[in-house]
């Protein structure tokens, strides 16, 4: 086969990619290791609805996802959020409204002074070019661990980031550099709007779940997108590009892999990449997360005034939202046990880890949780296509080393994955900003 752009990875990214490069006028076939499309996004019917094991939430300023749902014909709807949170600090529980926890005035003070703090620092970060920003390598090489450390006296405070960071990057602080980590949260429009619902990132739900977006584009694309095709080695000469994977082989003027670069890593080249690329993918792993969807017959929170949110600085879910669908029809919370315990999550009994689950939640919203209609779990880390959520890591040294890596093209390999955007990075919306660009680079090549 041969056509003029080979694009590696049928994710939100690759399926962008696919669509400027068709609009554009040019050939092109969409190859994905998977057996389905959509990347880090996967919808499953569970019980009375749909519900997402991946990404699923879409938010203010996420411009290019509102424009493609809507061409699309993908509805969404508020995320439930009426009514008082939960937080478990230290197995004690309390609820509060608004988005910052019921702390102690010293606490909620100190708080208050570091997220102050950090967004200051951030507003600070060259997008394009994190690592010229003014004190990029003082930032780049301490951790957000060390951070934490110097800037927080409270215990309790501490750890409320802790649970915030997890739930973000599906990370600890002490696996990521302070740089980093302030790109991300500018790239987000800050610490805020990461972690909050309303007019924030989890604003609204996908009805149908966020995979129909792929499913979508894919079918507009037709029989220009291949699954099941796992890419082994991609060579390049003066005239093109050659990418061979199980049973097939595609030739190309220009290539976009299109998957995170711990991925990218494993595909062999010839020649051999760049240095600065090759390093860069030995040091970028994936987040650890795990989805926990329990189903119930009625939303029984809601009926004692609490939203269904919940906040706990011991596991091992971190965060938990109501995740009923949008006609009622299936009531549900969702669990995310991210960072250190989603690491070692897999290694416990499917029992124990649904009796921990049920256990937390318990706590939090009632006995009635621990007796769900259904459960279901999803751990992003046993994919052997994703290996993690929701994104790639940077851990000290890593910006100000290779940045430039992540977007530059080899020779006629481009990149992209939402690992390589500038805006929203990390979510579905950077996914479609990379796609887009990689197509430009590889039509004006």
């Amino acid at each position: 086969m041969n056509v003029d752009v080979v694009i590696v990875g049928a994710g939100l990214a690759g399926l962008a990619c696919a669509r400027a490069v068709v609009k554009a006028g040019a050939s092109c076939v969409v190859v994905e290791a998977r057996d389905r499309v959509g990347g880090r996004t996967l919808s499953r019917a569970i019980g009375a609805g749909t519900f997402d094991l991946g990404a699923q939430w879409i938010g203010p300023t996420q411009d290019r996802m509102e424009a493609l749902t809507r061409e699309l014909g993908v509805a969404t709807f508020p995320t439930f959020h009426e009514g008082r949170k939960v937080l478990d600090l230290d197995g004690k529980i309390s609820t509060y409204a608004g988005t910052i926890p019921s702390l102690s005035l010293p606490r909620l003070l100190e708080l208050q002074r570091v997220l102050s703090k950090v967004e200051r620092m951030s507003a600070a970060i060259d997008l394009d070019a994190p690592e010229r920003s003014k004190r990029a390598e003082t930032y780049d090489a301490e951790t957000l661990e060390g951070f934490k450390r110097r800037s927080i006296h409270s215990r309790a405070v501490r750890e409320l980031l802790d649970a915030a960071v997890r739930v973000v990057f599906g990370a600890e602080p002490c696996d990521l550099s302070m740089l980093h980590f302030l790109f991300y949260l500018r790239s987000g429009g800050g610490l805020m709007r990461l972690i909050e619902i309303e007019k924030g990132a989890q604003e609204r739900r996908f009805v149908g779940g966020a995979q129909q977006v792929s499913i979508r584009m894919a079918a507009a694309l037709g029989d220009r997108v291949r699954t099941s095709a796992p890419v082994r080695r991609i060579d390049q000469d003066a005239s093109g590009v050659t990418v061979r994977g199980d049973g097939f082989e595609v030739r190309a003027k220009r290539c976009v892999v299109a998957v995170p670069p711990a991925l990218a890593g494993r595909i062999e080249y010839s020649p051999a990449l760049p240095a600065p690329r090759d390093q860069l993918t030995q040091r970028m792993p994936m987040g650890a997360t795990v989805k926990c969807i329990a189903l119930y017959e009625r939303p029984f929170w809601r009926a004692r005034g609490l939203s269904g949110e919940g906040v706990a600085n011991r596991g091992p879910a971190s965060v938990v939202f109501d995740n009923t669908t949008h006609d009622a029809a299936q009531a549900s919370l969702l669990a995310f046990v991210v960072g250190g315990p989603a690491k070692t999550w897999s290694t416990r009994s499917e029992a124990d880890r649904k009796s921990a689950i049920l256990a937390q939640l318990a706590r939090m919203f009632g006995d009635e949780a621990l007796s769900p209609t259904d459960y279901v779990e999803h751990d992003w880390s046993t994919e052997i296509w994703t290996r993690g959520c929701p994104v790639g890591l940077m851990p000290t040294g890593v910006l100000t080393q290779f940045a430039p890596a992540l977007r530059a093209p080899c020779g006629r390999i481009h990149w992209a994955g939402t690992e390589t955007a500038t805006k929203w990075h990390g979510f579905m919306e950077g996914a479609l900003e990379s796609g887009e660009r990689a197509a430009r680079e590889a039509l004006r090549a």
